[in-house]
């Protein structure tokens, strides 16, 4: 798994109350990788999945039906 580190602002997330791992929809090269993963008894941080701030993870959570790529598009505009 990557550490626990904002993959919008890169700050060490401090307070877990207000921050968090969030899961995102899952795109085809991203249900490929979860296959093989799971096929060959592997462990691994999911390419669907990423670390947020207390900044930003209230913004990313109510976007958690879109992909990762989308969310990511949409906060580092903002």
């Amino acid at each position: 798994m990557k550490p626990p580190i904002c993959c919008i602002c890169h700050d060490r997330l401090n307070d877990m109350d207000k921050s968090g791992l969030i899961y995102f929809k899952e795109t085809e090269a991203d249900k490929k990788w979860k296959k093989r993963m799971e096929d060959e008894g592997m462990v691994g941080h999911p390419p669907y999945a990423d670390w947020f701030c207390e900044k930003h993870y209230q913004e990313a959570y109510k976007l958690k039906e879109m992909t990762k790529t989308e969310v990511l598009k949409i906060l580092e505009r903002k």
